[in-house]
């Protein structure tokens, strides 16, 4: 009678071929899941730097020089975000910013740090844990 089922070599090399698998997938995907999470930040910025402006055209001032903005900052899961009104004159300024929660995006995803100002100057300066100096915001990779 012919026995049937696999041989301990066969069986080690198809496990050998799923643990190289899960070692390609595995960083894509915890990269992927805190790429999702990031677009909470520049979401929560944009909708901030709108209702900064709404204030400004009402006040005409984005609140006191040196102080924290008059618009209360929102909240979010995965990031803390804040304001600063810059000088009254001669031109009167805000820079808000949005940085990642400790932990709140995965361990292996890093630290982020966005922000934005009263004319739309976006900027990223912490990405994946590393300081960076871009004008825009980052999502994937270095490019903006």
């Amino acid at each position: 009678m012919k026995a049937r089922g696999f041989t301990l070599i066969e069986l080690m090399i198809v496990v050998a071929i799923v643990g190289i698998f899960a070692a390609i997938a595995l960083p894509s995907y915890n990269s992927y899941l805190a790429r999702g999470k990031i677009v909470e930040a520049m979401n929560g910025l944009a909708d901030y730097r709108v209702r900064m402006e709404q204030y400004f055209q009402d006040n005409r001032s984005y609140g006191a020089a040196s102080a924290a903005c008059p618009i209360p900052v929102g909240t979010s899961k995965y990031f803390t975000f804040s304001c600063v009104a810059g000088a009254a004159t001669p031109t009167v300024t805000y820079v808000a910013t949005a940085t990642s929660i400790a932990g709140a995006l995965g361990a292996a995803a890093g630290s982020y740090t966005y922000s934005v100002d009263q004319s739309n100057a976006r900027a990223t300066t912490k990405f994946k844990d590393a300081t960076v100096a871009k004008s825009c915001w980052l999502l994937k990779g270095d490019e903006c």
